[in-house]
């Protein structure tokens, strides 16, 4: 009786069904099924299915499948399915995005009053920069990056302030990946000039972005660290080039660059 019980709570009897008709239904069902496991504090597979609804079989190749990307843990001594580390540590990475956005955002306004133009907030994701907010400024003709935008790193201030401060091999392999498109004719596609516009960025502590992903437009920009001292992200300013000229970059430059070492000591964060 005790043997048949806890198999019941681990795997079903007969695990030989067909393989979901779609991608995105399989998805759906998975977090499903994830959000439940959440709410629980240890359940049995007879649970799970209950409570999503799904055949016992579904259910459970749902849960080996999120068992293999570390997102539930099965316990083997009382048969039950909990939540599993992999969720801590994206729901961490939100936080510590959460907390970014938040404390920020007033750095980000005192920039755009200091400079009369649009202040940018972007967060480093594997192969490229995501806006994630930004404070407009008042001009009738100003930048704008929907909260979500994502830019190259080679082709962005944020972009090659955060790479200004990684070691060359590190660079190497990110720019493998996302490769070094050229989006306008002031691009730095080649990589001998983008190294030497490293160097550049890294010995003054503030990048620009000379029309090189959107004609007629300049961005300013500096890296923000976390609390291991590695670029995250980075703010800017941004605007069109008959306002941000080049004989204003020595005067937004270390403003930029002051803002995002506040932001970076409001994080906790630290410039190795």
């Amino acid at each position: 009786m005790e043997t048949s019980e806890k198999r019941q709570r681990s795997r079903p009897h007969a695990f030989n069904c067909p393989s979901e008709p779609g991608s995105l239904q399989s998805l759906d069902r998975a977090l499903r099924i994830l959000a439940i496991v959440a709410e629980g504090s240890g359940l049995s597979l007879s649970e799970i299915s209950a409570r999503s609804e799904l055949a016992a079989s579904t259910a459970y190749r749902m849960l080996t499948t999120l068992q293999n990307h570390g997102m539930v843990e099965f316990d083997t001594s009382d048969q039950l399915w909990s939540i599993g580390v992999e969720t801590y540590r994206m729901g961490a990475a939100f936080l510590r995005r959460r907390k970014l956005v938040d404390r920020a955002r007033v750095v980000m306004q005192e920039l755009m009053e200091k400079t009369g133009e649009t202040a940018n907030l972007g967060v480093a994701e594997d192969d490229c920069v995501v806006f994630v907010s930004q404070v407009e400024t008042h001009q009738a003709i100003r930048a704008f990056f929907r909260p979500g935008t994502r830019s190259s790193f080679h082709a962005s201030g944020i972009g090659k302030a955060v790479l200004a401060q990684l070691e060359p091999e590190r660079v190497a392999a990110i720019l493998r990946k996302s490769g070094l498109q050229r989006f306008t004719d002031k691009t730095l596609s080649d990589i001998s000039a983008l190294a030497h516009d490293l160097a550049v960025i890294k010995h003054r502590g503030w990048s620009v972005d000379d029309e090189e992903r959107h004609p007629g437009m300049r961005c300013v920009a500096a890296a923000i660290f976390n609390e291991f001292g590695e670029p995250i992200g980075g703010v800017s300013v941004s605007g069109p080039t008959v306002r941000v000229t080049m004989e204003r970059l020595d005067e937004i430059g270390p403003l930029v660059r002051d803002a995002a070492a506040e932001v970076t000591r409001m994080i906790g964060g630290f410039r190795l």
